[in-house]
């Protein structure tokens, strides 16, 4: 019998191990005793909490939201003006537990997934809507609201696409360097430059 009091403790350790394990693989391709292991917890208590490896996956998913909009809500109260706005934004999405080489697995995995997922494709149009109107909001204070979506698009492409080049290795960049390349590119859009 479960200990009290200890689910949410335990869930998190899963939640956590699923992150590590789609990190150190690459792929959702991982075992739900992999993950039990990792989290020091036996496979059947993992099934009794999540019920599936796929459940465990979207709770690590929702998990990553429930973080990056947390993350997103405090630096946004602390931005004075719509270009302070625009730059916590862009700073939030390359923060360093978003930036980390498990993080960036697992969510190029989740994209993965949401070609077969309907819930995982749910949770990621959440994810793109959440980011456009972040950047919409601060955008429409400074260009007309045509601009601002169509920025917040290139906006949006050039995030994930940075994501894309670290998660591949191909060219890896730091934090710094994706957050100023993403800042030039808005620059040059709001005619900074």
């Amino acid at each position: 019998m479960p200990k009290v009091g200890m689910e949410p403790i335990r869930r998190k350790a899963l939640v956590d191990a699923a992150l590590k394990a789609i990190g150190d693989h690459g792929s959702l391709s991982v075992t739900m005793s992999e993950i039990a292991r990792q989290a020091g917890v036996s496979p059947a208590l993992a099934h009794h909490y999540f019920g599936s490896k796929e459940q465990l996956l979207i709770e690590t998913m929702r998990s990553l939201l429930r973080q990056l909009k947390a993350d997103a809500a405090s630096v946004l109260k602390t931005a004075e003006t719509p270009r302070e706005r625009l730059s916590a934004v862009i700073r939030v999405s390359f923060n360093s537990s978003q930036f980390a080489p498990e993080t960036i697995a697992a969510w190029l995995a989740f994209y993965v997934e949401a070609q077969r997922s309907e819930e995982t494709r749910r949770l990621l149009t959440v994810y793109a809507r959440r980011l456009h109107s972040n950047l919409v909001s601060a955008l429409k204070a400074l260009v007309s609201e045509r601009d601002a979506a169509r920025i917040a698009e290139g906006t949006a492409a050039m995030i994930d696409g940075l994501y894309i080049r670290q998660g591949l290795r191909s060219a890896p960049i730091s934090i710094e360097a994706s957050v100023a390349l993403v800042e030039d590119y808005i620059n040059v859009q709001l005619g900074m430059t």
